[in-house]
């Protein structure tokens, strides 16, 4: 894991809370829009996406639950805080996706068979309009999946990340829908549901892998070799200290919880070592800041042992 840096609390809530809002409100506009639209357009395609853009408002809402109760203080049930809360919102996320995987493929399938039995005329005014409705959309949503992965990064937030994946995945819908509304107006109306069939499964992939990471999280993962690399860089640095005996560190949230085990001269006095130890912890505190807690324990003379 890379050295990275976490703003203050407030700091940090603010950016997560203003992220979710706009994505929130931004749904909520779009699903008005595309609906009333894709009804007035007879577009099956754009009036499902704005379906997937109603399913949206919900998720955001849940999201949006799930972050103000992982900002509650620590308490004696959960000394690290409720930052877990953010893995959990996220693991709600993927599942929205891919539940809006298999619908979009479903109604693609509908869509197909539609094309072999019946046969429906629209005035090309209103198709115009939902053509530009989804290159509207297309527009818009790049611009929130690039602020939403900015502040998920920043706060290094797994739910506010799955946001702007979601975000990106409405990208590639509303392009499967322009293409789909194109193709159709020109002649060639099966490459509506085959549009919609492939953007499904790139959205259930995307689903797939907010999953897994959301649940490595929740899982206690224990983070790659470049975190243990640098906690060992650090620890070297430090004068009285013979070796580093075993590192191990959870997640909770965006933050770590790390415990290093140390090997020191056998002759140093306890004060010695608990110095050592202090600043072993202050080492890391300063130098990787998305740690919450550092537990140092010393073994006197464990290299003499070894060699004895």
């Amino acid at each position: 894991m890379d050295n990275l840096s976490v703003p203050g609390k407030s700091c940090r809530e603010s950016r997560i809370n203003h992220a979710i809002n706009l994505g929130l409100f931004s749904n909520l506009f779009l699903a008005v829009l595309k609906i009333v639209v894709g009804i007035a357009g007879n577009s099956r395609a754009l009036l499902a996406d704005g379906v997937n853009s109603t399913s949206d408002v919900v998720n955001y809402i849940v999201v949006k639950i799930f972050a103000r109760l992982s900002c509650m203080p620590a308490d004696r049930e959960h000394p690290y805080g409720h930052h877990q809360m953010e893995s959990i919102s996220a693991v709600v996320v993927g599942a929205f996706v891919i539940t809006t995987a298999i619908a979009i493929f479903w109604d693609s399938v509908n869509r197909a068979y539609e094309l072999f039995t019946t046969h429906t005329t629209v005035d090309s005014t209103m198709q115009l309009f939902t053509l530009l409705t989804a290159i509207f959309t297309i527009g818009y949503k790049l611009i929130l999946y690039f602020y939403t992965r900015s502040v998920g990064k920043k706060t290094v937030n797994t739910a506010v990340m799955a946001l702007a994946y979601d975000h990106r995945n409405d990208i590639f819908a509303s392009i499967g829908v322009a293409i789909g509304i194109t193709m159709n107006w020109i002649g060639y109306s099966w490459a509506d549901p085959l549009a919609g069939s492939i953007v499904a499964l790139i959205i259930l992939k995307t689903g797939i892998e907010i999953l897994r990471e959301s649940s490595e999280e929740l899982m206690d993962t224990v983070p790659g070799e470049m975190l243990d690399k640098q906690i060992r860089k650090i620890v070297a640095s430090i004068k009285g200290i013979d070796s580093v005996e075993e590192i191990s560190a959870h997640r909770f949230g965006p933050y770590l919880v790390i415990n290093i085990t140390v090997c020191i001269p056998g002759n140093l006095p306890v004060f010695i070592g608990d110095s050592i130890a202090t600043e072993v912890e202050d080492r890391i505190y300063r130098e990787i800041e998305l740690v919450r807690k550092v537990y140092v324990h010393y073994h006197p003379g464990c290299l003499q042992q070894e060699n004895s």
